[in-house]
């Protein structure tokens, strides 16, 4: 057990009632189907999460639905005490736990890391207040001990829709309000600020941290929350409008035929739905087609403990931009992986990290942008 742990529980457990794992994801998650219902209208969408099959020789991560009906038992045979369970505060509407199915938002989840008695009582004088204030957070639901910081919940009064246009909105609210919450030497004792997915996934209330021996333990600190008093604390540029998920084009099919010939040939024409591949290959000068990706991988020497994973994840998002193999991919990780296994952090990176960072290898990420890149990975 860390000092950090230490302190932060006997503040805690002294002034807030503690939640335990099942009544955690009960309260978090109460829309879960029961098992064997299926409503083919994703009416119901569910939590996922991750554990380790301690009984397998690999310890492989596994991936399962959370049920309403069988959640205790489940709780208790693959989440309570094990070495690695991952949970999201987001439902979906398939088994996979990507992005792309996630439909609902029940919880914004931020991973606040370096976190001992001094930097939680500073939280503590910044949570809560007119958030017009300088330094003022919005108080969370739960706060959760994660083994080297905390993990902040704010669980939300009715979950959100998750409509594309409201997926950007809130990784720009998160990016927002990670930056408050993050000062280093006042709120954390690590210097560089991690910004994270909506879609990434926290070790879960009951299990426990192999790293430190430690149990993932919550407390209930206050009340649920709306977007509004989250985007209160926001920049107004970094709100979500759930009013406006959609922005439909006004134009008529004629003056798009117009205005975007090569675009309206593709789509309307053909049937290409997805997103145009970028033709980079066409656009860099030298006879190198895959010059993006072969500079990004020279980045690597400037990636910091913190960022490690979401180099790996860019790595994958601009392999499939630029057109290379993921047999290439792959080896190109494996590569990184023991070099970024040399940066120092508290947290190992892990083969899981680059199963997860694969998964960037998807035509949904042909959206993520430069400044996307800049923010997750600091570079």
């Amino acid at each position: 057990m860390t000092e950090n742990y230490r302190g932060c529980y006997e503040y805690l457990s002294a002034q807030y009632p503690e939640v335990g794992g099942y009544e955690f994801y009960k309260e978090l998650f109460p829309d879960n189907e029961n098992s064997g219902e299926r409503h083919t209208d994703f009416s119901h969408p569910n939590a996922v999460y991750l554990y380790r099959d301690e009984q397998s020789e690999d310890k492989k991560l596994r991936r399962r639905k959370m049920y309403n009906d069988t959640w205790e038992q489940d709780y208790m045979e693959f989440v309570e005490g094990n070495s690695l369970t991952l949970c999201s505060g987001l439902a979906y509407r398939r088994k996979e736990n990507r992005l792309e199915n996630a439909q609902r938002m029940y919880a914004l989840i931020f991973d606040l890391d370096g976190v001992g008695l001094a930097e939680l009582r500073n939280l503590f004088l910044r949570f809560g207040g007119d958030p017009e204030r300088v330094r003022r957070l919005p108080m969370p639901t739960f706060l959760v001990l994660s083994g080297t910081g905390l993990h902040i919940y704010y669980v939300f009064q009715q979950p959100i829709d998750l409509y594309p246009n409201i997926k950007i909105q809130l990784k720009s609210l998160k990016y927002d309000l990670t930056f408050r919450l993050w000062e280093y030497g006042s709120t954390s004792q690590v210097k560089a600020i991690q910004y994270q997915s909506i879609n990434q996934s926290f070790r879960m209330v009951g299990s426990i941290n192999d790293k430190h021996g430690t149990e993932l333990v919550a407390f209930r600190t206050g009340e649920r929350v709306t977007l509004d008093y989250l985007n209160a604390y926001a920049k107004p540029e970094n709100r979500v409008d759930v009013n406006k998920p959609f922005s439909p084009s006004k134009m008529t099919r004629a003056e798009a035929r117009e205005a975007y010939p090569e675009w309206y040939e593709r789509v309307v024409v053909r049937g290409e739905k997805g997103r145009k591949k970028w033709d980079i290959a066409g656009k860099v000068h030298g006879d190198d087609p895959y010059a993006l990706y072969h500079w990004w991988l020279r980045q690597i020497g400037e990636i910091k403990g913190g960022h490690r994973y979401f180099f790996l994840m860019c790595l994958a998002i601009y392999a499939y931009k630029c057109g290379v193999s993921k047999q290439q991919l792959r080896q190109d990780m494996k590569e990184a992986f023991d070099d970024l296994q040399m940066v120092k952090h508290e947290n190992a990176l892990t083969e899981e990290d680059i199963r997860s960072a694969l998964e960037a290898y998807d035509k949904e990420y042909y959206n993520f942008t430069i400044s996307d890149i800049e923010a997750l990975t600091d570079v």
